[in-house]
């Protein structure tokens, strides 16, 4: 049996732990199914990728919202919303 010494963010850690915890699992099996997981499809089992540039300028975009550097309205209800998207139909 080998032993596996990792640095991980506490909060990840404990939340990681209660969601074993809730299907019956530790953080020793649930990361030996990873590694195992890893053998089986010979790679990591999920798909890593960098984001498109649709996906770039979406986050672009929302940044910019959110520095309030791109005004967009503001609605008080959902009637106002869709009375303002059907104006341009």
């Amino acid at each position: 049996m080998a032993i596996i010494n990792i640095r991980v963010n506490e909060d990840i850690k404990k939340e990681a732990e209660n969601i074993y915890k809730e299907i019956g699992l530790n953080m020793s099996t649930a990361i030996n199914l990873f590694l195992r997981k890893c053998i089986l499809e010979q790679g990591i089992p999920f798909d890593l990728k960098l984001p498109n540039k649709d996906t770039l300028e979406a986050i672009e975009e929302t940044e910019k919202i959110l520095n309030e550097e791109i005004k967009r309205p503001v609605y008080s209800n959902v009637d106002d919303l869709f009375e303002e998207l059907n104006k341009n139909v």
